[in-house]
């Protein structure tokens, strides 16, 4: 029998596995700057299915999250308005990091340092396998977007920009 890739726990599989969530894990080469764009090419996905998880913040400095498809950008006027906010802008990388206690690259909305509201790009509920950070950098899990709602208490919001 081949013996499986070893990959290391992080927050966010331990997480998942107290939960009872069922997940594939998916390793790939990182490439620093390389996005969402290379985790799909490495994983043979479509880069719609992967899932960006970015650390923003509203107006008052208060953290949030927001998942949205690899292929999109997020129109902060877009969320601001869909969440009661003044304005919403990315973290920066540093803050990021202290919120959700993950390096930029690896960042997963699952186990994060800080408990935060997390809000997701309604297009991705719509999917039947999404691909999300999996706590580290070259980490992605496969599970199903409806663990968004069921774990996290994601909130759909439609914020989504063709990049």
């Amino acid at each position: 029998m081949a013996k499986k890739e070893h990959i290391s726990e992080t927050q966010a599989t331990q997480l998942l596995r107290r939960h009872k969530i069922v997940f594939s894990e998916h390793p790939y080469p990182y490439e620093e700057h390389g996005g969402t764009g290379v985790s799909a090419r490495e994983l043979g996905v479509a880069e719609h299915h992967v899932v960006k998880t970015l650390v923003m913040q509203d107006e008052a400095a208060k953290p949030l999250i927001v998942l949205m498809h690899g292929d999109c950008k997020v129109s902060t006027k877009n969320l601001a308005r869909a969440i009661g906010c003044k304005s919403v802008e990315p973290c920066k990388p540093e803050v990021a990091t202290r919120h959700s206690g993950y390096m930029i690259g690896g960042t997963s909305p699952f186990g994060t340092k800080k408990a935060m509201p997390v809000y997701v790009e309604q297009g991705i509920l719509q999917l039947e396998t999404i691909y999300i950070n999996g706590g580290r950098r070259g980490f992605l899990i496969g599970i199903a977007p409806q663990v968004l709602l069921d774990v996290l208490a994601a909130k759909p919001v439609q914020c989504a920009l063709a990049d």
